[in-house]
């Protein structure tokens, strides 16, 4: 087995059994806490932000590269853990199918419970939201976060293996790092946030649709592309269209942010079981996903 094979093994079995590491060991979330004081206003605020978008990213793939060279260096064997240990930090899907779940299942008994859990999915005011509204942003969440939270990552691990472990967790870490970055401060009224929002939108263009085909797969049902192509450019992202269209047509339900945008709208809100073939629908794409990488990563 390669190191990168392996090292991906180590994230998956990480991810399977654990879910996400505990926020207070999450690098992710000492890397937010350095973007925080980030987040002000700023005398050149595209000048500033731009210098953010790219430096902080790099800082973080360079401290995982270093890490995981210098751990390979005193022995292959703690290299491989270190990089096992990055990729499962930059990934994230169980956890966020779990909540996708949660919110499904309340919005059938528990109303106030659903509204309370989906803005941890999906950033949105759910107090006016019903039942229907709940489960489609669960269900949106779901397949966006597919392409962000898992393939994105995924991809760049696997593309690098071949060339050097090292490099390979650190380009996990790069895409992470500018995720985070996007999520934080990629908003429109935040003139700071926009080239950080730029560059996820670059970087996500190949992942969003490859996510799409995955799901495609994963429903058995590649006509399901087609039908997205028709509704993808309805949210204001480039890119998150694709896997949330694809997973609509799938189930033929429409999907919508009220006020935002609105995928397949000749069809009805998803019913409870309809949204949780959707997680499901999700998840497998997600085991494909690594599937996927494996192959790249191993070849």
């Amino acid at each position: 087995m390669s190191a990168g094979l392996a090292a991906l093994a180590l994230a998956v079995g990480l991810e399977l059994s654990l879910g996400e590491p505990p926020r207070r060991a999450h690098p992710v979330a000492w890397f937010g806490r350095l973007v925080g004081p980030m987040d002000r206003e700023w005398s050149r605020p595209r000048v500033a932000g731009l210098a953010v978008a790219l430096l902080l990213p790099a800082l973080a793939a360079g401290a995982v590269i270093g890490l995981v060279a210098l751990a390979g260096r005193l022995d292959p064997l703690l290299g491989i853990l270190l990089a096992g240990l990055a990729l499962f930090a930059s990934t994230s899907l169980r956890m966020l199918l779990d909540v996708a779940r949660d919110v499904i299942a309340a919005s059938e008994r528990d109303l106030a419970g659903a509204r309370e859990a989906v803005p941890a999915l999906a950033g949105r005011n759910p107090e006016a939201l019903s039942a229907g509204e709940l489960r489609s942003a669960a269900v949106e969440s779901s397949a966006e976060n597919l392409a962000d939270g898992l393939v994105a990552p995924l991809l760049a691990f696997a593309l690098l293996a071949p060339l050097s472990l090292s490099l390979a967790a650190g380009g996990a870490a790069w895409i992470k790092a500018v995720n985070t970055l996007d999520s934080t401060l990629g908003y429109p009224e935040k003139t700071h946030g926009t080239a950080s929002a730029r560059l996820d939108d670059l970087i996500m263009w190949v992942p969003a649709r490859a996510s799409a085909v995955l799901l495609a797969l994963a429903a058995r049902n590649p006509g399901a592309l087609a039908r997205a192509r028709e509704w993808a450019g309805a949210p204001p992202s480039p890119n998150s269209g694709w896997p949330m269209a694809t997973l609509a047509a799938a189930l033929d339900v429409r999907l919508e942010k009220p006020g935002v945008y609105v995928l397949n709208g000749l069809g009805e809100l998803p019913t409870v079981d309809e949204a949780r073939h959707g997680v499901r629908i999700v998840a497998l794409a997600g085991a494909l996903s690594y599937l996927l990488a494996g192959v790249i990563a191993w070849s």
